[in-house]
């Protein structure tokens, strides 16, 4: 992997390199409601049924939320209206960079162009970009493909629009289920994976393990 050197550089954004605190903002707006020692429980449950929403048809992302966190409170016996889901959906805002994003990603711009494939809206995706400390090439959103990961259609539309081949790029994730398994199952043989602690690895997808993006230089042999 040092010594390949991709085209592009191609990431996921939330998680990745935006700290995605969904779960954080579902803790505070229901911190009444949900008994400490089982919050955890109840913000895995909502991520769960965020990924099943977007498995279908194309809607947008305050829907996929809204959708998600209905789901998550039947479940669990919980009253929530839409004012739970405003709360949330504002939050995702204000959410920064890890600290160790912008010197990371600002020593590979040097070198190679960086593209973002995020499951983001238009209008939400600005708020992200300006704080990530580098400059971005391209950002594709899932409300511009139509489609969100980990579906295929934004990895093929994201190619078609490098005008390159996915054994051209290399695509750096903190997901499997999101990104590098769709990445894998394209032929996208260049990964690194940003081990986050969101879920676990499994090297049969091929990819290289990075602790986090200060160790994405050493990747591209920077």
């Amino acid at each position: 992997m040092a010594l390949f050197k991709p085209k592009f550089i191609t990431f996921d954004c939330y998680g990745t390199l935006i700290n995605f605190d969904m779960a954080g903002a579902a803790a505070r707006c229901f911190a009444n409601r949900v008994a400490p020692d089982e919050m955890n429980a109840f913000t895995t449950d909502f991520a769960r049924y965020r990924l099943d929403e977007v498995l279908g048809a194309w809607k947008p992302y305050y829907d996929v939320v809204s959708n998600a966190l209905q789901r998550t409170c039947k479940k669990w016996g919980i009253a929530c209206d839409k004012a739970d889901s405003d709360f949330i959906y504002t939050d995702c805002a204000t959410w920064g960079p890890h600290p160790d994003v912008p010197a990371g990603l600002a020593k590979v711009a040097k070198e190679f162009p960086l593209v973002l494939l995020t499951n983001s809206m238009k209008d939400l995706i600005p708020h992200h970009v300006p704080r990530l400390g580098a400059p971005i090439h391209l950002t594709i959103t899932a409300e511009e493909v139509g489609a969100y990961k980990p579906q295929m259609k934004g990895f093929e539309y994201m190619l078609d629009k490098l005008n390159c081949g996915p054994e051209e790029i290399l695509h750096v994730s903190s997901s499997l289920r999101y990104d590098l398994m769709t990445a894998h199952d394209l032929g996208i043989t260049h990964k690194a994976w940003v081990n986050r602690g969101h879920e676990p690895g499994n090297p049969a997808y091929g990819y290289t393990e990075i602790n986090d993006i200060g160790g994405l230089p050493a990747v591209v042999g920077l």
